[in-house]
């Protein structure tokens, strides 16, 4: 690009000096490169046209919609005049490459596009839904997969990824609750630095890095009903204690851009709100780059009832939103208000200052074609060493619901299994939702799986079973795409009789059953969320035989599994597990890893309990144990969920000793300990999850019941046991109160440790001022 701009180009810090630096040199640095860009930014600004500066702010897709109805016109006739800043929707090191010549050869200042798209859970190499990787708790894992989404990312010609999703979600008829990490602020918050670090690395101009789009801000977890798109409504101190952690702890980590969400915040559109974009996430968390709205969403302002295109577009921009997308809003009206006194031209500079900054940050100045290598596209995509990583993490994302009799792991040798279900032999729904550019067809099925990993030592007899659904209008809706669901053209009893003939000469039934990839995802809101009727059918005919019956679950949301939880043998959730599925499942079922996972949503009963979750509020009248009148609580099943938060079993057994603290009394900045004793008592190696909570019996406002603060991943082998100690400071002790003040108070505390949010051993401490 040397040859576009008569303006220095400066030599790239290497990333590892960086880390040795001491902090007062790194900080210097710091403010020298932001000095670099603002010079350089500034010039280049001072050749644009208006015209140039609002095409910045212009995001357009090419090809069909992925998450609309729109598709954008006349994409190549803008490159050339300059009135496109970013794209998404294409990916391909010769497809991106062509676009980035356009812009950079006929657009007259030569400005590189931002090559943008909806990687989620991983580009080519598909990892698990996000609500399964968070079943990990192993934030290293969960980072790694992001490295290696950007990798392949980057291979392809992209530079930005919208993600991650870090809404805070306790509502699992919401669709989307599969994107996200579950419903704790605490925990969310740490997987929202990982999945920072993992995309964007040490530097954002490293040709294996992207930028991170952090979604959808804010509150959009929140939606009444669980219902896509819907009102979102809540106290100022529940969206800083409970929804917006995640979204600083982006911000902290050094996320690149955000998205803002098509909800409502107090009443006004997120797009739109300036309280929201500017106020909150600048001023008062101090982000540094750029906002995008979602696809159209300063368009759909108007059907909120905030005015027409050219209101809502200036109301969003003056708001603080700097691109927006597809809706062309911005293109087509921001000049006319200018004119019309009803935006700034300082408005318009400031928006397009953070586009051109973020591309700057990229390293999309020095080269625009930087990540544009078709020699990369071949070494660096579903490659060998990619679909391994994937394999070995996805192993750590089940999670063991229920293991009766020890009947998992399965034996390798000496055994016949019954394999059936409409996911058994099935590779389109391996991925889940949100794998815009994954491929199912390189995908691995649960039989293909089972083979690879047994060989000839298992005999399986297969059977399909039962179609996912066989209600025809619930198929129209979830066919958004070609041949995702269909009815198999053979009855539907001939399919059950095959299954259970299959079940009849095993020793063991494996049933592969549960959501579609398209049940769950964006506009995949669910009113009942249990198994489909035709393989809950199949399975409750399977379970009169007897045999010992292994439900392996995909899913993504908590779905509610009474019968199932009463009837099935084992039941191990896989959630959608990607690229690797079959391999890790039957890695898994015959005992290679022994599974550690442990879920990040509760699961209910019933839908009759939503929302759901761990750290609810106290009433003055709460509810102790069995239904009873003048109690919180209902009359008709039992209140507790059906798994808490935190919850997930292992083939082997934990026991836990009381809680030993370092003090029983504290002051100020003072430091306690907390220390348990974790012994394996069972007969295999396995890992577990120390889980630390802490209650706040008495305060100015009413409090959770509990709240999660730390935990520890631990591998123990059988016998063995080990002393987890966690540090306890006052700064794990703070809360927004009335006021929106961010601290502590004196007085009782209570420390939980345990194997989950409701199985914990406690002791408490008092802690003066």
């Amino acid at each position: 690009m040397k040859k576009y701009f008569s303006i220095q180009f400066f030599a790239r810090v290497i990333p590892l000096c960086v880390v040795l630096l001491p902090f007062n040199t790194v900080s210097a640095q710091n403010k020298t490169d932001d000095a670099k860009m603002d010079v350089f930014v500034s010039g280049l600004m001072k050749k644009m046209t208006l015209d140039e500066k609002i095409g910045q702010l212009n995001l357009v897709t090419i090809g069909a919609p992925t998450t609309g109805s729109v598709v954008n016109k006349g994409v190549a006739e803008k490159i050339n005049k300059g009135a496109i800043g970013g794209v998404f929707g294409i990916w391909g090191a010769k497809n991106t490459k062509e676009v980035q010549e356009a812009a950079v050869k006929n657009s007259r200042l030569h400005i590189p596009l931002i090559f943008g798209l909806d990687v989620i859970h991983g580009h080519r190499t598909i990892f698990p839904i996000p609500l399964g990787m968070s079943a990990t708790w192993d934030m290293d894992l969960i980072k790694q997969s992001a490295h290696i989404a950007a990798k392949e990312a980057t291979a392809e010609g992209l530079s930005w990824v919208f993600s991650p999703m870090v809404d805070i979600a306790r509502d699992p008829r919401w669709g989307r609750i599969s994107e996200g990490s579950g419903e704790d602020p605490w925990y969310g918050s740490q997987v929202a630095k990982a999945m920072v670090q993992g995309y964007q690395g040490a530097s954002m101009k490293n040709a294996d890095a992207v930028m991170a789009c952090v979604k959808h801000f804010a509150l959009y977890g929140g939606a009444e009903a669980g219902r896509e798109y819907n009102t979102v409504d809540m106290s100022r101190i529940k969206m800083y204690q409970d929804y917006l952690p995640p979204y600083k702890a982006a911000v902290d980590a050094g996320a690149g851009s955000f998205m803002s969400s098509f909800n409502t915040v107090d009443g006004v559109p997120a797009t739109g709100n300036q309280w929201l974009l500017t106020e909150l996430l600048r001023n008062q968390w101090g982000f540094k780059g750029f906002v995008v709205s979602d696809y159209t969403a300063v368009n759909e302002m108007q059907a909120h009832g905030l005015g027409d295109l050219q209101t809502v577009s200036a109301l969003a921009l003056k708001a603080g939103l700097d691109m927006d997308m597809v809706g062309e809003g911005f293109l087509t009206t921001l000049k006319k208000s200018l004119k019309e006194g009803k935006i700034t031209q300082a408005k318009i500079d400031q928006a397009c200052r953070r586009v051109l900054e973020a591309k700057y940050k990229l390293g999309l100045f020095d080269d625009p074609y930087k990540s544009m290598d078709v020699a990369r596209e071949e070494t660096d995509v579903l490659s060998v060493a990619n679909r391994s990583a994937a394999r070995e993490i996805t192993k750590h994302s089940f999670v063991l619901l229920k293991n009766d009799v020890q009947t998992l792991p399965l034996k390798k040798n000496a055994l016949s299994i019954a394999l059936v279900g409409p996911l058994a032999d099935n590779h389109r729904d391996m991925l889940g939702t949100w794998v815009v550019a994954g491929d199912w067809e390189k995908s691995v099925s649960v039989l293909e799986g089972i083979k690879n990993v047994v060989g000839n030592g298992v005999t399986i007899n297969y059977a399909k079973g039962s179609n996912i659904t066989e209600d025809t209008t619930f198929i129209k809706r979830l066919n958004f795409g070609p041949g995702m669901i269909s009815i198999d053209p053979k009855p539907s009893d001939e399919l059950l009789k095959e299954a259970v003939e299959a079940a009849k000469k095993s020793d063991v039934i494996v049933a592969v059953v549960g959501e579609s990839q398209s049940m769950s995802g964006e506009s995949s809101s669910r009113s009942d969320i249990s198994i489909p009727e035709p393989q809950e059918n199949m399975l409750k005919e399977l379970s009169k035989l007897g045999k010992p019956l292994v439900i392996v679950l995909f899913n993504g949301r908590p779905l509610t599994l009474t019968w199932e939880n009463g009837h099935a043998t084992a039941i191990l959730d896989v959630w959608a597990p990607g690229t690797e599925a079959g391999n890790a499942i039957a890695d898994v079922l015959f005992g290679d890893y022994n599974p550690a996972g442990k879920i990040t949503a509760t699961f209910p009963r019933s839908v009759g309990q939503i929302p759901i979750y761990y750290n609810h509020k106290n009433t003055g009248r709460p509810y102790s144990s069995g239904p009873t009148k003048f109690k919180s609580n209902y009359l008709d099943i039992s209140n507790d969920p059906l798994y808490p938060f935190g919850y997930g079993l292992s083939y082997t057994t934990f026991s836990y000793s009381g809680v030993k603290l370092s003090k029983t009394k504290l002051k100020g900045n003072e430091i306690l300990t907390a220390t348990v004793t974790v012994t394996n008592t069972g007969k295999y190696a396995g890992e577990e999850v120390v889980q630390q909570y802490i209650s706040d019996p008495v305060a100015s406002i009413s409090r959770s019941v509990k709240e999660l603060k730390n935990y520890k991943k631990i591998n123990l082998q059988p016998g063995e046991a080990k002393e987890v100690t966690f540090v306890i400071t006052p700064e794990q002790l703070k809360f927004y109160n009335s006021q929106l003040k961010y601290d502590w108070e004196p007085g009782e505390f209570v420390v939980q440790i345990g194997t989950n949010s409701s199985d914990t051993h406690s002791a408490s401490v008092w802690w003066s001022k």
